[in-house]
């Protein structure tokens, strides 16, 4: 089934820097395009997450958002940078044993010293096993609502495409009369004016006149594309673009139908059918 390119998912879940929450939404657009917000300890995994979501998705405007909060529970490995801290300590015990007014102060001050305090090596391989298999779990509810999204649209485009099929039955049900009504309306004009004509000549001028009404095929090549387009909503793949394709070539001929009008009855077929080509094109443009 057609998958629609507008949903929302996330997921969330530990990792080794704490309580991670991962947010999607996507919007209809023409290529698959990607804006991302991540915390900065997480910014060397953005190429990974664009080629698994890339593998996933093929059209559609993704908003990706990554939030990460410390988890004060877990535990944090602390170590000492001893090589500083020795010069650290042996500059002190020089300046005290130099100027016996200056205080050595307290450890914790020394504490804040940058680079004396070394954090506890973060697993990337895990890290980045741990994110991916988040984003899967969003990507996974992010293309099944999209897939819900789509049938729903599917069942409405459908339901355009047989109101279409059914205008164009009507018309072609109307040529045969419009035929003869235009054959009736030429002897009529003629009888009143009260002029003889020879039959050779009515024939021709009969027959141009039928040539510029006629539509049968702009019906035919419209029946065509109607079967398509029930064809290709059934298939289970992204078909946006072949559907925007099949509903511009609709326009066409519902354009030209209504160009070569000659009846108030046709007439309004045609705008009837444009306008149902144009709730077509509206929702196939949601369609991934």
């Amino acid at each position: 089934m057609p998958r629609s390119m507008t949903a929302y998912a996330s997921a969330e879940g530990s990792t080794a820097l704490g309580h991670l929450r991962i947010e999607m939404r996507t919007v209809n657009h023409r290529f698959l395009e990607i804006s991302a917000r991540m915390p900065e300890e997480l910014r060397a995994l953005e190429p990974a997450l664009r080629e698994r979501i890339g593998q996933q998705l093929s059209r559609g405007k993704l908003d990706l958002n990554l939030r990460l909060r410390t988890d004060p529970e877990r535990p944090a490995s602390y170590t000492l940078n001893q090589t500083l801290l020795s010069q650290l300590s042996g500059l002190i015990d020089e300046l005290t044993r130099r100027n016996g007014r200056l205080a050595a102060g307290h450890a914790t001050e020394l504490l804040g010293w940058p680079g004396l305090v070394i954090s506890a090596e973060i697993d990337q391989e895990e890290l980045t096993r741990q994110v991916l298999q988040l984003l899967d779990q969003a990507i996974k509810r992010l293309a099944a609502e999209r897939l819900r999204e789509g049938q729903k649209l599917a069942e409405i485009l459908s339901d355009r495409v047989i109101a279409l099929m059914r205008h164009r039955e009507t018309a072609v049900e109307l040529l045969p009369a419009l035929r003869q009504a235009l054959r009736d309306k030429l002897l009529g004009r003629i009888q009143e004016l009260g002029v003889a004509v020879e039959p050779g000549r009515l024939e021709q001028e009969l027959l141009f006149h039928l040539q510029r009404m006629d539509v049968d095929e702009e019906l035919d090549r419209l029946k065509v594309h109607l079967e398509e387009m029930l064809r290709v909503l059934k298939l289970d793949e992204p078909v946006g673009r072949r559907l925007d394709f099949l509903t511009q070539e609709l326009h066409r001929e519902c354009n030209t139908f209504g160009s070569k009008s000659a009846d108030a009855r046709t007439s309004q077929l045609g705008i009837d059918m444009k306008v149902l080509v144009e709730q077509i094109r509206e929702q196939v443009q949601n369609l991934e």
